[in-house]
């Protein structure tokens, strides 16, 4: 395989929740740029066939699957990957669940705290796994995909996903103000409504007609490109992207519940 050069030639990239929507995606801009990419998730099979389709099209990937949850394994799969390309410069956290009975009136204890473990605390294992060799390097991006409901409050995500999405705006701020000086940049990226599998899971899953008006996964993996490859001296903190009929501020039928 002919190595594509690019702005992020000879660097490593790990994107997690890389098998689908945002996250696949992702991989491909930063596979195009020149970047070897570790795609990880927790289902075995469509992470392969991610990594399989992006092989066909001549870029550097390899599955890693990992449960973002569990820090020993997460750990363990930075370690290999780091074994065979060297530190990873890139990290693009886009691994997120939410729960379809989301509201106080039907999340469970249990069912809030595996958001929580995914969405909040796995990007923690992440991080934590990736910084030394970022700080060694003195070179690294971090993009936490959050969302809009991160960035403002709605009711519709439901408080599990809205806390654990608005608290990882200080987690960027911390790595902004702690690592800043290594050379380490992250981005809190906040994502509208996307088109993508995860919007099937909802409690009532939106039209056709609405999945047609939102963000494509393409246009936010050119966003996260775009961070990534800004000048070192630059740093994207924050970023809120949008579709133009942003149903954040006009809402839509799906969007309603029952009071």
């Amino acid at each position: 395989m002919s190595r594509i050069e690019g702005p992020l030639a000879g660097r490593l990239a790990w994107v997690t929740g890389a098998a689908t929507g945002i996250g696949l995606a992702t991989a491909r801009w930063l596979g195009r740029a020149g970047a070897t990419v570790a795609l990880s998730g927790r289902r075995i099979e469509p992470l392969e066939q991610a990594a399989d389709a992006l092989r066909a099209e001549g870029l550097s990937v390899e599955a890693v699957p990992v449960d973002v949850a569990d820090a020993a394994k997460v750990a363990d799969a930075c370690a290999a990957i780091t074994a065979r390309h060297g530190a990873v410069s890139v990290l693009v956290c886009s691994a997120g669940i939410n729960v379809r009975e989301r509201h106080w009136d039907r999340v469970t204890p249990e069912s809030f705290a595996r958001v929580v473990s995914t969405n909040l605390t796995g990007v923690a294992h992440c991080v934590h796994a990736v910084l030394p060799g970022m700080r060694t390097r003195r070179d690294g991006v971090i993009v936490v995909v959050s969302s809009m409901a991160g960035w403002s409050y709605v009711s519709f995500p439901g408080p599990a996903y809205s806390a654990t999405k608005t608290a990882l705006g200080p987690l960027v701020q911390s790595l902004n103000d702690e690592e800043g000086p290594h050379g380490i940049r992250a981005c809190h990226l906040c994502p509208g409504e996307v088109a993508t599998p995860i919007l099937r899971q909802r409690p009532v899953p939106p039209s056709d007609e609405e999945i047609a008006r939102m963000l494509r996964p393409e246009d936010v993996a050119a966003t996260i490109g775009h961070v990534v490859t800004a000048p070192p001296h630059v740093c994207l903190a924050e970023v809120v992207i949008a579709p133009a009929w942003n149903r954040f501020y006009v809402g839509g039928e799906d969007l309603k519940r029952a009071r």
